[in-house]
């Protein structure tokens, strides 16, 4: 498509700013990857709220810009040879993003490969093993009787948790020195974890003091604190 308005999903959601990157969204943890990224960045950008609660996600329009129905999208106006991009998985949006503008994400070959080694391992297993955990401890899940479900994805999250501790042991941020995407992918899973899905005890988090020291120098950045309410 060759500009923003020949994609359907502007019908239902128009831009007031046509020539800003338009994000698709809602703050869960995939949700808000891209709008941190997007505030690192400095790009300019449009918001528009995904609800949840009315289904927009499974309207027509949404649905054109990503079949898979879920939240975040974006549409880049300006993407490659001038012409409009559509893109949605979040982890696909923050490598496009990287690129576009040459930021977090190292130039070096070796370290750049790393880095989405490690966004992967975010995307492969952090999230659908917390996400799962989240299920069992605080939705529906939580009224099995049968707690086996629920000790599994426990003890992969831990798992996972340790792979993530040993990384970190004697590095600020998961590829060393350098903030990266990789970052903006894992701790916003953690915070939720811990947070929205109340199951730090659960997992016993304390064991994993340099994940937590990294928690914290992440939910403490400016530009994290801003993404985390995007959309309102």
């Amino acid at each position: 498509m060759n500009s923003l308005s020949d994609f359907p999903i502007t019908a239902k959601w128009p831009a007031r700013h046509p020539e800003r990157l338009q994000l698709y969204s809602l703050p869960t943890p995939n949700g808000v990857k891209v709008s941190i990224m997007l505030e690192e960045l400095g790009l300019p950008y449009e918001a528009h709220k995904v609800s949840f609660d009315t289904q927009d996600q499974l309207s027509a329009e949404f649905l054109s810009l990503n079949p898979n129905n879920k939240i975040p999208a974006i549409i880049d106006p300006n993407g490659p040879g001038g012409q409009a991009l559509g893109l949605f998985e979040s982890g696909a949006i923050l490598i496009y993003l990287a690129e576009k503008s040459g930021e977090l994400l190292p130039e070096d070959p070796a370290m750049r490969y790393e880095t989405i080694q490690w966004l992967m391992f975010q995307m492969a297993g952090i999230g659908p093993m917390f996400g799962q955990v989240g299920f069992f401890n605080k939705f529906a899940g939580a009224a099995y009787e049968d707690k086996r479900p629920r000790d599994r994805y426990v003890a992969e999250s831990r798992r996972l948790l340790e792979v993530l501790e040993k990384r970190l042991l004697g590095r600020t941020w998961i590829m060393g020195d350098e903030y990266s995407i990789a970052d903006i992918a894992t701790f916003p899973w953690v915070r939720n974890l811990i947070g929205f899905y109340e199951s730090g005890d659960l997992v016993g988090i304390t064991d994993f003091p340099n994940v937590l020291r990294a928690l914290d120098g992440f939910v403490a950045r400016p530009a994290v604190i801003r993404g985390l309410n995007i959309p309102k």
